[in-house]
């Protein structure tokens, strides 16, 4: 019981010997400390609105009030309270590039945000509500002055909604998630193989059929489109096509390049149906369905997909081949770029822009498109040498389940850029994609966040980034904050471990799971196929990426590392203890429960992990040699005990692998 208190006493003293470090994410581009504090007095606090500016202000000082009074617990009473007086210039527009910037000054009696636009004024509520700290004598707000606007226009979150079905009120909270960390684009990828997710009143099959009733209402996207409004997001529609369009032609299979009656996929990856661009019928229903969208989507970006199309049902229809001799065109590139241009008319018509994935670029297409880059920097860069603007998802795949570190290393404009200043303009910033092969509405908060925040950073902050243990320390702090937005990332991870333990006491198998992680990239998806109706409630499904107790660990090694600290030192002897004889815990729970069976050896991996490195570590920290005879043999175990079990690793080995390196400069022979 005393290591326990002692390590979360230490961790406590940790973090709070550090509260000087600014605890925000995303960094403002300029932060001047003021000696001074806002204490918010027990009465509460209350907002002066002057200048001219859009109504969505006043709702979201009542959310940033809501959020306060829950980290306080005191009640704001209306009219009561010191005053925060905002000035904004003009009415924003929920738009690219609108002005986003804001100051924000606080000092002992005031609390001043002056902004050019409400959009600003919101993002400065965002900061100024991470600020809140405290003492013994209550709540306050630090003395600051900020000056803040964001690095790129475009900073983006995708969702699929399509391959598991994500309904109003995930979709709702992640919008306020998404305000929290200054991103302003909702990316809703609605039609795929595994489902059509909007209603279509001028086509009603093609919803009703192809989606196993699972769909946005016209009704409920406004709703999620007007949220979001509030909060400063653009929502913008992706209709994905000529590929990826399995359930359109469930209830339009005349819309198909191949006959035949065609099913809802449950299956992932790429399929052979794929529009038909040589018959008038196409054009005519998408130029109808188009405008029914563009009028329920005010966002002037209307994405077309454009992805992966494998060009199997043109290959081996006739028709088609004939049709491409006529009009000249040599591959299925040409095809499907004659295809994008007849798309491009119909949302010209329609007061809209094209947008698509990086296959959609041809030099005939206008230069008012956007390329969505997600096969590498190459495609982004080549459009925007040739006049295109374009956006990178490439290295913000948030599904693939890599570390924060690794998206936050990504930089749509790094210093090493070749790019002129003129082609630099092109690059419009970033969105991290979820795809949903492997997520659903309950672990979907746990695959965006707290990693996205990271993400939001590299698109708002200025260069250069935070180092990696300055990053993490603020991601953490991020994640509690998100929690009181509403997002569920914590909290769905243990009532998913209370159902699948079937018993409220899960704390070691929570420690477990803490300290697991799922396997990166496409390995899950090698290890077993995946369809939509694996309901996504294993053990692997409750670890995440970046394993909460792994990064803390991490974050004291390095401190230890670079300070021998003695306290340190004893507080990671008690995480290793802690790991060690956590399997003699939860043995009796794996071997009866069949849910669980799957995990024996990643507990096992966990204690043997744990009492290798203790050693590891006590060794370097005695200052003791090692042999190259006991190299060899540990790395032979690291090696053992790093391989995957239930679709998960133990990112542990990792830190073994360190600590032995650095005895390993001391190897006798």
């Amino acid at each position: 019981m005393f290591k326990i208190i002692l390590l979360a006493g230490f961790l406590s003293f940790f973090v709070n010997a550090h509260a000087q470090e600014w605890q925000l994410m995303p960094l403002p581009k300029t932060i001047e400390p003021l000696k001074e504090q806002f204490r918010i007095p027990t009465d509460g606090i209350r907002f002066e609105i002057t200048g001219d500016y859009h109504q969505r202000i006043n709702d979201n000082t009542q959310w940033f009030l809501k959020r306060l009074s829950k980290k306080t617990s005191i009640p704001f009473l209306p009219g009561k309270g010191k005053v925060i007086n905002i000035h904004i210039n003009k009415p924003g527009e929920v738009k690219l590039k609108e002005n986003e910037s804001y100051q924000l000054t606080i000092n002992n009696q005031h609390i001043s945000i002056h902004a050019e636009t409400d959009l600003g004024a919101i993002h400065a509520l965002e900061t100024l509500i991470q600020l809140t700290t405290f003492d013994t004598e209550g709540y306050y707000f630090p003395g600051v002055k900020i000056m803040d606007e964001p690095r790129f226009p475009w900073r983006g979150l995708m969702l699929d909604v399509c391959r598991h079905f994500l309904p109003v009120e995930v979709v709702k909270r992640n919008i306020d998630a998404m305000s929290a960390v200054k991103l302003n684009v909702l990316h809703l990828h609605l039609t795929e193989d595994q489902g059509f997710r909007i209603e279509s009143k001028k086509f009603p099959q093609l919803h009703e059929e192809g989606s196993n009733g699972e769909y946005f209402t016209q009704e409920e996207m406004k709703e999620i489109i007007h949220h979001a409004n509030i909060r400063g997001i653009r929502v913008m529609p992706e209709f994905d096509m000529p590929g990826h369009t399995t359930s359109w032609m469930v209830g339009m299979p005349e819309l198909a390049s191949a006959p035949g009656t065609y099913e809802i996929e449950k299956y992932f990856g790429v399929f052979d149906p794929t529009m038909d661009p040589s018959q008038e019928f196409t054009y005519q229903l998408l130029g109808e369905f188009l405008h029914e969208m563009a009028q329920l989507f005010p966002d002037e970006y209307i994405h077309i997909g454009g992805d992966e199309n494998n060009g199997k049902q043109w290959n081996n229809n006739e028709k088609i081949q004939t049709f491409m001799q006529q009009k000249g065109l040599t591959s299925n590139h040409e095809l499907q770029a004659y295809f994008n241009k007849k798309l491009q008319k119909i949302l010209t018509k329609n007061n809209k822009k094209m947008m698509g994935w990086d296959e959609i670029y041809d030099p005939d297409l206008p230069k008012n498109i956007v390329i969505h880059s997600w096969r590498g920097y190459n495609y982004m860069y080549q459009a925007a040498k040739r006049g295109y603007q374009s956006i990178l998802s490439n290295g913000y795949y948030i599904d693939l389940s890599h570390n924060a570190i690794n998206h936050y290393r990504v930089d749509p404009l790094p210093d090493t850029t070749t790019l002129t200043d003129a082609e630099q303009k092109k690059i419009l910033g970033g969105e991290a994609p979820i795809w949903t092969e492997l997520v659903n509405a309950e672990n979907v908060d746990s695959r965006i966040w707290p990693r996205t925040a990271a993400i939001a950073e590299r698109l708002w902050s200025p260069n250069p980034p935070s180092s990696e243990v300055e990053m993490y320390k603020r991601l953490q702090k991020i994640s509690l904050h998100l929690e009181i937005c509403g997002v569920r990332h914590l909290a769905n991870r243990e009532l998913m471990m209370r159902r699948i333990a079937g018993k409220d006491n899960i704390a070691n198998l929570m420690k477990l799971a803490n300290a697991a992680e799922p396997l990166e990239g496409y390995r899950r998806h090698s290890s077993q196929r995946y369809t939509t109706y694996h309901p996504l409630s294993r053990f692997v499904d409750i670890a995440v990426p970046d394993a909460p107790d792994i990064i803390t660990f991490r974050i004291l090694l390095k401190e230890y590392l670079k300070n021998q600290s003695e306290d340190i030192y004893d507080t990671l002897q008690t995480t290793f203890l802690n790991w060690k004889n956590n399997h003699s815990l939860i043995k009796n729970d794996i071997k009866n429960n069949p849910g669980l069976q799957e995990i024996e050896n990643l507990s096992i991996n966990l204690s043997k992990l744990a009492s290798i490195t203790l050693k590891l570590l006590e060794r370097y920290h005695n200052g003791n040699t090692i042999n190259r005879a006991e190299v060899t043999n540990i790395s032979d175990q690291l090696t053992e005990l790093e391989k995957p079990v239930a679709e998960m690793e133990i990112p542990l080995a990792e830190d073994a692998k360190l600590i032995l390196s650095l005895l390993n400069n001391n190897t006798l022979e």
